[in-house]
């Protein structure tokens, strides 16, 4: 294998999913999203970085899931709302607040992916 003509960064991904209620309380009383309901979330971290020669991968995938384990456990089978940074608890403040939760433990997080339904997601930072 040529390694010269082979790109040196890669990006990976771990989605896992966590269940919560929340409602947001900006919102009209007439929006459906200002009364409490409830939301299969999944979140995806991507993580971007060099091939290590030795290990031949990025990172573990196993690290980031334990990098992560303490956030889920915040969020999982809980009402948002009532978590210090989540009072309004919508799609790009849960993936900034989880990006600013993990960073210092994954140095290579690139971004934080936030799917609030099956058809809707956030992503967070975003970067040219």
């Amino acid at each position: 294998m040529n390694t010269s003509q082979t790109p040196s960064l890669f990006e990976l991904r771990k989605t896992i999913t966590f269940e919560s209620a929340h409602r947001l309380p900006h919102l009209p009383s007439t929006h459906k999203c200002s009364r409490m309901h409830g939301h299969s979330f999944s979140a995806t971290l991507v993580v971007r970085g060099p091939l290590d020669p030795h290990f031949g991968w990025v990172i573990d995938y196993a690290e980031m899931k334990k990098a992560f384990a303490p956030v889920i456990e915040e969020l999982d089978h809980r009402t948002l709302n009532e978590i210090q940074g989540l009072e309004n608890p919508t799609s790009e403040v849960i993936a900034q607040w989880i990006y600013l939760k993990i960073k210092s433990l994954l140095p290579s997080l690139h971004q934080i992916i936030i799917g609030e339904t099956c058809t809707t997601e956030c992503r967070y930072p975003v970067r040219d």
